[in-house]
């Protein structure tokens, strides 16, 4: 199975292995009773993908798998390292609809070569009824030479939509030991100490005047809309189905079964979450993706960058900014700071929660409420495991979108209860760490010419390939930052030049896995600013960078250009945040 229509270099179908290999073997599991979804990609195939490479498989190790052997871990970093380990995969595929009869499931070695083009990929079918099926590996190194590291699993169906609950094991040869994985009772979400772990999730209520306003508005039947910006965590990654079973889902109709006196009640979802970006970006997109360019003034809006903005090269100017913006619109809205967290326990809530108590705006962190129960066991007081609430190391599952979904839903509950804050409350005072950006405009190519010269001379295509994300309650992908320029192979040596009056400017950049990208220099006024890798992240993503930051608006020349020995490749300028 190819992915994106690349060939692999080593392409082999896997036959099912006779079933005594596993038979009275531990296994280590990768993925465990984990729901997945059928998605349609690029190439039109309709897959769950489960990626590997980085740190992945040896977190998947760690977390799902409960191993602690280094010499098991180390061995996971590389393709000959997972041969020597693994003798077998185990598979196991239950759908949830009866006319999903089988799905192909493939592993995909990265390539020495060229990491997503070469390296080699067996594949086999595996029933979908629940019987496990058993891909036998083969340890001869030459025959897989230019395998460098484990790059995905993936899980094709024959449609798209398709739902199903699937374990991978690996089974170990002679000599190995991994830990037994027991499985959790489900999580009692109608007990009290469901309810007392939820409860902790409460920084601050904060000065609730704003979000009590929407909650009446609610009661009285009127139109309420409810925004969410943030990550991947926002977007739903992890959920399954992502539109209808993510935490900003799930929180936007608890909202609304809670205080609207109808289920036809005149209520609205923004949903503004982009996989693998900062506030830095956030704060570009705002007037597009939650205010839809003036035509939506929500009255609730949650910002959720706990995760994310380990790389805001601010260090918080940016998050406050965002905050800022919302916080300062004419309606008012009621600005809500979300703390996600990831498998290791780790946010940046120490950083960004000073700037809610600094504006007395209400706080939510789901760290609070469930890593000090994670250490516990079930007689203990644990109540959910890493396991249940952990998709994968950075994302919830169903059930952790549910955690989140229940804490935001705590915080409207005590407001509901709580008595009103009569005066509104003020942002008049100094910012705590910084509001640089907080009148950041998008210019891209659909209204660039207003608002600067623009040449783009070789920058003249527009890539269509680009990041998505599902946005409001949709099940599809949004292409991102659409209006853009793009340089080609045939594009020629030219520049692509912007004078701009500004005081403040970021450039938004394509990030991609394809060898057809490459490195492009960025000057401004005549001084070399910056050289953009898109194979930094070497995924289509969109990445955020500061090209300056003054104190008063001056003119200024950009000028964007392919760095040597590149020429013939690809760079795609999405966009610009700039602050007049």
């Amino acid at each position: 199975m190819a992915d994106h229509g690349t060939t692999a270099a080593n392409e082999t179908e896997g036959p099912a292995a006779p079933q005594d290999p596993a038979v009275g073997r531990r296994g280590l599991y990768i993925l465990y009773e984990t729901m997945i979804e059928a998605t349609i990609r690029p190439d039109g195939k309709y897959t769950q993908e489960i990626y590997l490479d980085g740190s992945q498989l040896v977190d998947k190790a760690r977390f799902t798998g409960g191993v602690t052997d280094e010499t098991i871990l180390e061995l996971l970093k590389s393709s000959s390292g997972l041969r020597r380990l693994v003798d077998c995969i185990g598979i196991s595929v239950h759908a949830h609809e009866r006319d999903v009869s089988s799905a192909l499931f493939t592993f995909w070695n990265w390539g020495k070569a060229n990491p997503y083009e070469t390296g080699s990929r067996q594949t086999i079918t595996c029933p979908a009824n629940g019987t496990e099926t058993l891909l036998v590996l083969d340890d001869d190194e030459c025959r897989y030479s230019d395998d460098h590291v484990p790059g995905k699993f993936v899980l094709e169906f024959e449609r798209g939509g398709a739902l199903a609950t699937a374990s991978i094991v690996f089974y170990l040869r002679d000599g190995y030991q991994v830990p037994e994985v027991a499985a959790d009772p489900p999580v009692d979400v109608e007990s009290q100490a469901y309810q007392d772990m939820i409860k902790k999730s409460l920084i601050s209520p904060g000065h609730n005047k704003r979000l009590k306003a929407a909650i009446e508005k609610a009661k009285r039947g009127e139109p309420v809309t409810i925004a969410y910006i943030g990550g991947s965590i926002t977007q739903g990654a992890g959920a399954v189905p992502l539109h209808s079973q993510c935490y900003a889902y799930q929180s936007y109709d608890l909202f609304k079964r809670r205080f609207a006196p109808a289920a036809d009640s005149p209520m609205r979802l923004i949903k503004a979450g982009v996989g693998g970006t900062p506030s830095e970006l956030g704060i570009v997109r705002y007037d597009r993706d939650v205010l839809r360019e003036g035509e939506v003034q929500p009255d609730i809006v949650i910002v959720e960058f706990a995760v994310n903005d380990a790389g805001d090269e601010t260090k918080g100017n940016c998050y406050e900014s965002l905050v800022l913006k919302a916080l300062r619109a004419d309606h008012k809205p009621a600005v809500i700071l979300l703390f996600s967290v990831f498998v290791n326990d780790w946010n940046l809530q120490d950083r960004l929660a000073p700037v809610g108590w600094h504006y007395n705006l209400p706080m939510v962190s789901v760290k609070d409420a469930v890593t000090e129960q994670f250490r516990y066991s079930k007689e203990q007081g644990n109540v959910i495991t890493k396991r249940q609430f952990f998709y994968d190391i950075y994302h919830p599952t169903n059930a952790g979108h549910r955690v989140m979904a229940d804490c935001l839903g705590w915080l409207f509950e005590v407001t509901d209860r709580s008595s009103i804050d009569e005066e509104d409350l003020t942002d008049v005072q100094s910012p705590l760490i910084g509001n640089d950006f907080a009148l950041t405009k998008l210019l891209d190519r659909r209204n660039g010419d207003r608002f600067a010269r623009i040449d783009p001379g070789g920058f003249s295509d527009i890539d269509t390939d680009l990041q998505t994300a599902e946005m409001d309650d949709h099940a599809y992908g949004t292409p991102q930052f659409p209006h853009n320029w793009m340089h080609t192979a045939d594009s020629g040596k030219h520049s692509f030049k912007m004078t701009i009056r500004s005081k403040s400017l970021i450039l938004v950049y394509k990030d991609s896995g394809s060898r057809a990208f490459g490195t492009a220099n960025i000057w401004v006024d005549g001084k070399l600013k910056k050289t953009a890798d898109p194979h930094e992240v070497n995924w289509t993503h969109c990445s955020a960078v500061i090209l300056y930051n003054e104190s008063k608006s001056e003119e200024h020349v950009v000028e964007i250009q392919m760095a040597e020995g590149h020429e013939d490749k690809r760079f795609t300028i999405l966009g610009f945040g700039y602050v007049p």
